[in-house]
């Protein structure tokens, strides 16, 4: 049976679950925060520096490593609750970038002591994103008729 949660003077119950969903709506939904700030960056820097080069990606993937580190550092240090760190690491953050995640990881593997598997971490992410990346238009110019 489950606990309810609330107060004694007739405040909301809410069941485990309940909490579950919450959370899983606000990873959703800052995610979605991401993502929009994420095409707008990509919009901008179009119109600013052209279409040559995709500087809104790289902005927003040095950012994304920026961001995450910091916030994962100051809610380790400050105890933030979990779902805070969650929403923006891996709701936010997540969604603006990605690449965020992947240089988290890989740094944690390599400060923990395990460089073999931060080494490969990279190696694969390079050569296997570039290599999913052909299979990808390979296996789309296929299926598609000319």
């Amino acid at each position: 049976m489950p606990r309810f949660q609330g107060n004694r003077r007739g405040g909301s119950l809410r069941t485990p679950v309940d909490e579950k969903m919450t959370r899983f709506l606000s990873i959703c939904l800052a995610g979605a925060a991401g993502t929009g700030l994420r095409y707008v960056i990509a919009l901008w820097s179009t119109r600013r520096f052209g279409p040559e080069f995709p500087y809104g990606t790289v902005v927003v993937n040095l950012a994304g490593c920026f961001l995450i580190a910091a916030v994962i550092e100051v809610a380790t240090l400050k105890a933030w609750p979990e779902t805070l760190r969650l929403v923006l690491t891996v709701g936010f953050l997540g969604g603006f970038t990605t690449y965020s995640s992947f240089n988290q990881e890989t740094i944690r593997m390599a400060s923990s002591g395990a460089a073999g598997a931060a080494l490969l971490n990279v190696l694969m992410t390079l050569a296997g994103g570039l290599a999913a990346g052909w299979l990808g238009v390979t296996v789309s110019r296929g299926l598609l008729p000319r």
